[in-house]
């Protein structure tokens, strides 16, 4: 192991730098504890780790939702395994890119973005990441606690389920909404540990409540005979590709969080092998897995129901059998936990610690994410298919996408994957101060990159015609917009000389 003795920076055999003295930098209002580069005797996460993370990350109801609502939209079984299996191949490659910063540094996502954005300008990044997080917080709990209500309305009775109404709710939906809310609020007080070691218990579990549910409607459809022969409502034709482009981007989205702040958990990582080969055997597989016991499930539901019932709560309250209603529910909702933490809870918790270092610890940063999950009205969100993929999960792609860009350039195009880690905590100086703390040219980059993405969405609350309606046409293709229009931007507006 080599040692810089002028700034303490420390290197492994894997190329892994620590910083093994921080007294220069733990003054500085950019830094606490928990942002702090992870010492390398810490970064002990193995391949399994990475992978059992993904399996609780992927295996949760929102993802089932995802698959499902490609059904509901009109696509056969076919189309929606290739929409959803062709996205996560798509996203795959910024997520691994992202990783390597955070493996190699042992620096979470703001912290990463620092060297970019500026050690200020980091918190215009993060907390758009973060409020994005805050709503996916509150979107599973809410399928969570839907989840729940059904459990506990089986073992309860019609009592339980025909509840007086409460703000367009049955209180006791609100009420499994709020207990499911505090579960996860005291495993998140606990820190990344209790987490970890929650995704790795959790992983074997998830699948089980899916694969009993698509057991139960198979039987009941007479085999998968019927449900495989459910055809598609829009062919392969024009009406198909208006459709997939627009949900392909969706697919994306869905991961396009997390593809920014893999470094929060990478940053844990033995080394990069162990992290890569984790998420390229996690991410795919896992995704894939629930996407065809999501289709499947759905299109038998149309062949048993006559209709494509894409939440699965409300597919297991019409079950007969109350002993396969409670155990596929009870794993669902176990999954959903585990996705929930990892996905929603760790970044947000980063991002706003953040923005005030001194003053809000990752614990208090989780809870301000559980408020704001509940504050912006989740189950809003997942009310309709076309809503929640077209609108809500292709806006935030767009715009997440040209920060990705920004990273993409920065990290392997300008700095050719070398930051100079004490620098990313200074105040007043060092080579990511840029002018105040800002560096315009990362701004600049990210709002081009957004305008391109999503000035032209259309449809849901957005106007027919697009915001803007000559960028229309672009807001099909959104993602790979703003991937490639914040890239661009910023190779060209960065000094060839500058680090990053």
């Amino acid at each position: 192991m080599a040692l810089d003795p002028a700034t303490q920076v420390t290197t492994d055999a894997d190329g892994r730098v620590g910083l093994s003295d921080h007294r220069a930098i733990a003054d500085s209002p950019h830094y606490n504890p928990e942002l702090a580069p992870v010492p390398l005797e810490r970064r002990t996460w193995t391949t399994y780790n990475f992978f059992a993370l993904w399996m609780g990350m992927a295996h949760n109801i929102p993802s089932y939702t995802l698959a499902a609502s490609l059904v509901a939209l009109g696509m056969d079984w076919v189309q929606a395994f290739l929409t959803i299996t062709l996205g996560n191949l798509i996203v795959l490659v910024p997520m691994l890119l992202n990783s390597h910063a955070g493996t190699k540094y042992g620096i979470p996502f703001p912290v990463f973005a620092r060297a970019f954005y500026g050690v200020r300008g980091a918190n215009l990044v993060a907390l758009l990441r973060a409020f994005i997080a805050c709503a996916w917080f509150g979107i599973q709990t809410w399928v969570g606690g839907k989840a729940l209500h059904v459990i506990v309305g089986r073992l309860a009775g019609d009592g339980w389920v025909d509840a007086p109404v409460v703000l367009g709710q049955v209180w006791t939906l609100w009420l499994c909404f709020l207990g499911f809310w505090v579960v996860q609020m005291l495993i998140i007080w606990r820190g990344m540990e209790a987490i970890r070691k929650f995704e790795n218990w959790t992983a074997p579990l998830v699948s089980v409540g899916f694969l009993v549910l698509l057991g139960y409607v198979a039987v009941k459809a007479g085999g998968f005979g019927p449900i495989l022969s459910e055809p598609s409502k829009l062919g392969w034709g024009a009406d198909f590709w208006k459709v997939f482009f627009p949900a392909l981007m969706g697919m994306i989205a869905f991961w396009s969080t997390l593809s920014l702040n893999m470094p929060d958990f990478t940053r844990f990582g033995g080394s990069q092998r162990k992290q890569a080969v984790g998420q390229v055997l996690g991410l795919p597989t896992t995704m894939s897995f629930i996407a065809i016991v999501a289709i499947l499930t759905t299109s038998g539901a149309v062949a048993l129901y006559g209709e494509a019932i894409w939440d699965p709560a409300e597919l297991a309250s019409r079950f007969d059998s109350t002993a396969v209603v409670l155990v596929a529910l009870v794993a669902l909702v176990l999954a959903t936990i585990s996705a929930n933490l990892a996905a929603n809870v760790v970044s947000p918790s980063y991002d706003f610690s953040n923005a005030f270092p001194k003053k809000i610890s990752f614990a208090v940063g989780g809870l301000i994410t559980g408020v704001i999950g509940i504050v912006i009205q989740p189950w809003r969100l997942i009310a309709d298919p076309s809503i929640y993929i077209f609108a809500w999960l292709g806006f935030y792609g767009g715009l997440l996408a040209s920060v990705a860009g920004v990273f993409v350039a920065g990290y392997w195009v300008l700095a050719k994957t070398r930051l100079e880690l004490p620098d990313l905590y200074l105040s007043g100086r060092g080579a990511y101060w840029f002018t105040a703390g800002w560096n315009w040219r990362a701004v600049v980059a990210t709002l081009v990159g957004s305008v391109l993405a999503v000035g032209g969405a259309y449809g849901g609350p957005f106007p027919a015609d697009g915001l803007i309606p000559f960028l229309k046409p672009l807001y099909d293709y959104n993602w790979v917009v703003g991937l490639a229009g914040g890239l661009l931007v910023y190779l060209a507006l960065a000094p060839r000389r500058e680090n990053a």
